[in-house]
């Protein structure tokens, strides 16, 4: 009890303000397309040198925190993802945006990532230590089959375009391989191009699957029909007080698969090197193998957005745990918080537990304060963001364009990224055009060195025995679920091939 009323005696005035403000940066930040979460983790850095200990990790839980949710924002009004982790359900959000259901999207996406990150934050400091016990576990054996698993998610979401998604998926992985291998030092795939040496980074590829190539749909397509939200139904939802209307019944019938969710990305989470936007593939492809309405994934579910929400929010929590019991970073978010953690003389560890416990229970409750904060936060910047769907296409697509070109130069203040960019939107319009999903491919650039990397090591490790990949306990059971997922696959592209015949 003396530890909590020590805790609770970090959390001032000064911490408040810099949830708040911080919060409000976040949203701002991560609803520009490019400008990752880690990025507005980054560029706070710099404020916490002047500030105490407290209120520094304030700022930086809570810019964590809500420019994961501000990712979901651009994808629903513009189908252009924010952050990676929006990726897996952006279809969803923008169709139903589409159908003039613009405040129960975003009110749907806030409250699951409120929800998803007060469980992820429980979650942390109930079980810190064992899940962090856990995590260690984990070699590259096990990081192989979670890879593996994770692209097996193109699949499961792919619904009736199973072998076009398989393809694009393929694409994405090697477009990944491109760059110096890792383990031989060559140069692959880069044709003498100085500015490939160092890989495609999946950002800017991002930006152009999904900004680019909608720019050139609506050009190449602006006469034959207008792909507009009609102003009339945004109308109809327009007001930062309807945004919670009718929500009760939807949350309330998912409540266990949004637990199931938030403890699938708290899981992921802790596992160093994964982080929210594996969390929220991984989620999205279960609530469909699980729902009811599977059919509706990918054109226009709420229940893809409540589980994959309330999964990336909840993996922010998760990705502490091995930061601050063993100084791992779960993400690359994670990896800049512990050098903060560093520089405020609160060196990550089982000593933090013994001998700062009041400071670090200090964390678990700005966690709480910084999701609950998103909620008022959310309302004043998502009643402005929403508004820019109304503005007509013509004068909107140059803003976007120009908007993603400033976001892919600012990843690494390189200009070929610009070409990158541009290059992916041109082959993710006509991609689109002959009915591939794009999705994948941004999967596959995210997943495809982890693949690559760990199972190289652990062909290194094992001298070429297959039997180690599945000796280990951990790496067994990932093996049966990955076998299960691939088997359940197989039996479903025989049942529409029957269907179909």
């Amino acid at each position: 009890m003396e530890i909590l009323t020590n805790a609770f005696s970090y959390i001032d005035l000064n911490s408040i303000i810099a949830i708040f403000a911080a919060g409000l940066f976040g949203l701002f930040v991560g609803a520009i397309p490019g400008l990752t979460a880690t990025m507005s983790v980054a560029l706070m850095v710099p404020f916490t040198f002047f500030m105490d200990p407290i209120p520094a990790l304030a700022l930086m839980i809570s810019v964590g925190a809500s420019s994961i949710y501000a990712g979901d924002i651009p994808g629903a009004l513009l189908r252009i993802p924010g952050t990676p982790a929006s990726a897996a359900y952006v279809d969803d959000s923008y169709l139903l945006v589409k159908q003039g259901k613009v405040n129960r999207v975003l009110g749907l996406g806030l409250t699951s990532s409120v929800i998803g990150g007060v469980i992820g934050t429980i979650v942390l400091a109930l079980a810190a230590p064992s899940l962090a016990k856990f995590a260690l576990k984990f070699s590259s054996f096990e990081y192989m089959w979670l890879s593996l698993l994770g692209l097996s998610c193109a699949t499961l979401i792919a619904g009736k375009f199973i072998t076009k998604s398989l393809l694009t998926l393929l694409f994405g992985i090697l477009i990944s391989t491109i760059g110096f291998d890792e383990f031989t030092g060559q140069a692959r795939f880069t044709f003498d191009i100085v500015s490939l040496y160092e890989g495609v980074s999946f950002i800017p590829a991002m930006i152009g699957l999904f900004a680019i190539s909608g720019a050139i749909n609506y050009y190449a397509n602006r006469y034959k029909s207008e792909d507009n939200v009609d102003a009339a139904e945004l109308t109809q939802t327009s007001g930062s007080l309807n945004l919670f209307k009718g929500l009760a019944k939807p949350l309330n019938k998912r409540k266990g698969s949004i637990l199931r969710s938030s403890l699938i990305g708290t899981l992921i989470g802790a596992l160093p090197g994964a982080g929210a936007d594996i969390a929220a593939w991984i989620s999205y492809a279960i609530s469909k193998k699980t729902s009811k309405n599977p059919e509706l994934y990918g054109k226009g579910s709420e229940d893809a957005i409540i589980d994959a929400s309330s999964s990336n929010n909840a993996s922010l929590a998760g990705s502490w745990i091995p930061s601050l019991v063993f100084g791992i970073p779960g993400d690359s978010a994670a990896a800049i918080i512990i050098g903060v953690l560093y520089m405020k003389d609160m060196q990550p560890g089982p000593s933090l537990f013994m001998f700062q416990p009041d400071k670090l229970y200090a964390v678990f409750i700005l966690f709480l304060i910084a999701n609950l904060a998103l909620i008022p936060l959310a309302l004043i910047v998502v009643n402005f963001l929403k508004k820019i769907i109304q503005i007509n296409k013509y004068i909107l697509y140059p803003i976007v364009i120009i908007f993603s070109m400033v976001g892919a130069f600012a990843i690494n203040n390189s200009p070929e990224a610009i070409v990158v960019m541009l290059i992916m939107g041109i082959i993710g319009y006509f991609l689109q055009k002959n009915h591939y999903p794009i999705s994948p491919i941004i999967l596959g650039m995210i997943l495809g060195p982890m693949l690559e990397r760990n199972l190289l090591a652990s062909l290194t490790k094992s001298d070429g025995n297959l039997i180690a990949f599945i000796e280990r306990p951990v790496s067994a059971v990932l093996a049966c679920c990955f076998l299960l997922v691939v088997v359940l696959q197989v039996r479903g592209i025989i049942k529409n091939f029957n269907e179909k015949n």
